[in-house]
């Protein structure tokens, strides 16, 4: 017992030097007046108020320790903690959740991003049962869980606006469908991988109750298809971010649908899209006329757009896009529009590379 005690009283107090090195370098003249002119020798004489602005300016392991001290540090740390990250857990991440999630219910935003599988069904159903105000949460490569986690979520979590889930293969779609239909303030989803999660069935639903939805990765999504896109941009207008890339079955359709109905549209990848053709560029071309409304600027439009191994298009197609839209660049360290594997698409330039060209050009031969 003896040791143990010992072994505490020495993690705390490591806890409470790390603590006010981290508030000598980051708190702010008040506090740092607080510390001055109060008697804070130990942890225990640290107010409230000023234990949450430290708590604030440490990492997360030091926030977890400090919440163990005593009754009121773990009241006021659990009360007043909003954004945890777990990603540095390499090992029982699923104990972890299970213990902190009843103490932490005010959490806003929870990390559990893995490099190996640890999280379970009964840690997140613990999440959904506590934390009610989440809003962002990260379970990507959670390989291990199954429906339930989603279903648990639906009922639990009704107020999350972005969701990252990908690698997460065990997922059906059934259960996604289930729930977008409770979480309907989604505004960024990441199912990149999630082949079993993102049917077309899904993605109708999705394009039918989350009308907020900004950005989508469906990376690798080999089953989507202009069904699914296509409900997306008629049910999603405000869709900014769309990644398709390795989404093989999609053709010119998918595209033409978000050109004319995401008018928002400043991200859009087509890598591996071997279907798409000239006819979806120039549909993206076009697909300006909006920007010519006053108050438009040059900023507007597409600012990424991702076509390497799209062996269909031709220059004078993706030529159009690139001159349509002056955030799109080919020039050296500003590459926005990316055409690797695309050897046919080599003589496609940005302003910037055609303006260079002049310049250069221009010069007198001695300055060459």
């Amino acid at each position: 017992m003896v040791g143990k005690e010992n072994q505490g009283a020495e993690e705390l107090n490591q806890c409470f030097e790390k603590m006010m090195m981290g508030s000598r370098g980051g708190a702010s003249n008040g506090a740092k007046g607080k510390m001055e002119g109060g008697a804070i020798k130990e942890w225990k004489d640290i107010p409230m108020e000023l234990l949450l602005q430290i708590v604030s300016l440490v990492d997360d392991q030091t926030v977890i320790v400090a919440s163990g001290v005593c009754r009121g540090w773990r009241d006021g740390i659990c009360l007043g903690l909003t954004h945890l990250s777990l990603s540095w857990c390499s090992k029982n991440m699923n104990n972890l959740v299970l213990s902190l999630a009843p103490k932490f219910t005010k959490l806003q935003s929870l990390i559990l991003r893995q490099d190996k599988p640890q999280l379970e069904d009964n840690a997140v159903a613990s999440i959904a049962a506590f934390c009610h105000d989440l809003q962002v949460l990260d379970l990507s490569k959670s390989f291990k869980l199954r429906d339930n986690s989603l279903y648990a979520l639906a009922h639990g979590c009704p107020n999350l606006t972005k969701l990252n889930i990908s690698g997460c293969s065990a997922f059906s779609d059934v259960a996604l469908e289930y729930l977008v239909s409770f979480c309907q303030k989604l505004k960024v989803l990441n199912l990149c991988g999630c082949v079993k999660t993102a049917s077309d069935s899904a993605l109708q639903a999705i394009g039918r109750y989350c009308n907020q939805l900004q950005s989508l990765n469906l990376g690798w999504c080999e089953n989507v298809s202009d069904i699914g896109v296509m409900s997306l941009a008629y049910g999603c207008p405000d869709l900014r971010t769309v990644d398709l890339c390795g989404c093989v079955l999609i053709t010119d359709d998918s595209v033409i649908a978000l050109a004319s109905r995401c008018v928002h549209l400043r991200s859009l990848g087509l890598y591996y899209c071997q279907n798409i053709t000239d006819r979806a560029m120039y549909s993206l071309a076009q697909s300006r006329v909006w920007e010519s409304v006053k108050g438009r600027s040059d900023e507007d439009g597409l600012k990424t757009l991702n076509i390497s191994q799209c062996t269909a298009l031709t220059p004078p197609a993706v030529q159009a896009v690139c001159d349509t839209f002056p955030s799109l660049h080919t020039c050296s360290g500003r590459h926005s529009l990316i055409m690797s594997g695309c050897l046919n698409l080599t003589s496609v330039h940005c302003a910037c590379a055609f303006q260079a060209h002049r310049v250069f050009t221009a010069l007198p031969p001695s300055a060459h």
